[in-house]
Parts: C-alpha cells; structure tokens; sequence
C-alpha cells in the first residue's frame, strides 16, 4: 500500500489532478471516490474522464446508479449514495469488474466490502474553515491510498505531475 495526501487550491487544480491520472487508466483499473457531498467526486470524475478521452458531459448517475461512457478505455460510473448493499447483486455491480473498463465508484465507502482488494482510493475532503462562498475556489485535500502494485504504479507515475499542481 502506497498512501500520498495532496492539497489543491481550486477545482482547476482538482481538474489537473484528475486529467493526469484518467491517462494514466487502464482496462479493469477499479477507482474508489470518497468524500462528503460537495467535496468534488463528480468534479473529479469528470476530469477522470477527460484524461481517458471521453468527450461525453459526465454528469453524477445518482438516480440511475451507472454511466457508462466510451473512449479509449470505457468508463463505468457509478454513484451508489442512494443504494443498498442487496441491490447491488440486481444490477450487476461485481460482472463490471470484468468488463475491461475502468470502474469508477462515489461514496464507495458505502460498498467497500464488495470492492476488489485492488484499487485505488480517493478520499477528498474539504476543511470547514476554508470554505469560500465562490465553490471554485475552495481547497480540498485528496488523500490517495494505493492498495496493490498495479495502483502504486499509477501513483507512482502521476506522482511528478500532482506534486507540481500544489
């Protein structure tokens, strides 16, 4: 496990970090965001999704618990903030693991136990003190925690490009 916490002025630096990292994604790469509500998940997705290429508008599936997005690598979104843990089974959450996209999970604190071992955690937080009325302008803290060596790589790729946008 490999843990790094990086702190972010605006949300075009929580952009940067995002884009660096959707280029570094690969097929059944899982990542899971988790945060408070307003603390940039879907910000962050979206700029996840910039860097694969997808060229979409990705929006939160919070109603409908799964995006599904091509590129060069497809992208599988899902928001399971409003789901419980039985229902996962009735939409087929475990067969996207082998679908040969990246799956992306917010509030995956919520379904951590049906999580693969490997992956990629995003924990974002913004501090209360700190709050700005402008919301582009509010800091945040991502704190990655890299769990197996396929994550490590990635931290450890996108590690020169993070440490530039603090």
């Amino acid at each position: 496990m490999r843990s790094m916490k990086y702190f972010l002025q605006t949300l075009e630096e929580t952009a940067r970090f995002g884009r660096a990292l959707g280029r570094q994604l690969k097929p059944g790469d899982v990542i899971a965001l988790i945060g408070d509500l307003g603390a940039g998940k879907t910000t962050l997705t979206q700029a996840i999704a910039q860097g694969m290429g997808i060229t979409d508008d990705v929006t939160s599936p919070t109603f409908t618990l799964v995006q599904e997005y091509g590129g060069r690598v497809p992208l599988f979104h899902f928001d399971v903030y409003r789901i419980e843990m039985m229902n996962l089974d009735e939409i087929g959450f475990e067969e996207y693991f082998e679908r040969g996209g990246v799956v992306l999970i917010e509030w995956a604190d919520r379904v951590l136990p049906v999580l693969p071992p490997e992956r990629l955690n995003l924990i974002l937080s913004i501090s209360e003190e700190e709050m700005q009325s402008d919301e582009d302008q509010n800091p945040r803290s991502i704190e990655v925690i890299a769990f197996g060596r396929r994550y490590v790589e990635i931290v450890t790729e996108c590690a020169p490009i993070w440490s530039g946008i603090e």
